[in-house]
């Protein structure tokens, strides 16, 4: 290398270093600028989510209420629809923990059977207490007491 190359390549130097200067602000600013917009989108998405989450939260209430009132609806309607496991005229709506109890036989004047009757609607199932109840009366573990007052 001769010295006028030397003496060009530093006087054009400081324009490179300017040069290069520059481009790493615009480098810097459009980060920064990239950042503060990605975090503000962010920030509306996550409101936007959290409206979303309302919305959906509302219309799940409002399924589980529509699908209890339809059970509750049903439960009552149960012993006059085809199917069901008793007669009418003999069961009684107790509701919790099982949904009827009938007393077979008891409209003609002689209990042959006592049946506990649990109605279920769509995909729901027992509860912890109705399957201890099913459980304490299949395994027998059912009694008569009589209850007098003077």
């Amino acid at each position: 290398m001769n010295i006028e190359g030397l003496h060009a390549g530093l006087q054009a130097g400081p324009a490179i270093i300017a040069a290069l200067i520059v481009f790493s602000a615009l480098v810097i600013a459009a980060g920064v600028l990239a950042y503060r917009a990605g975090r503000q989108r962010g920030l509306l998405e996550a409101e936007l989510s959290e409206g979303e989450r309302m919305d959906l939260a509302r219309k799940d209430a409002i399924e589980r209420s529509r699908a209890v009132l339809s059970g509750q609806i049903s439960e009552q309607i149960a012993p006059w629809l085809p199917d069901f496991p008793a007669n009418p005229s003999d069961a009684r709506f107790i509701g919790k923990p099982v949904d009827f109890v009938a007393f077979c036989g008891a409209d003609e004047g002689v209990v042959r059977e006592i049946v506990f009757i649990e109605v279920k609607t769509g995909r729901s199932a027992l509860s912890p207490v109705e399957r201890s109840v099913r459980e304490a009366i299949t395994q027998g573990q059912v009694r008569w007491v009589e209850y007098r007052l003077e």
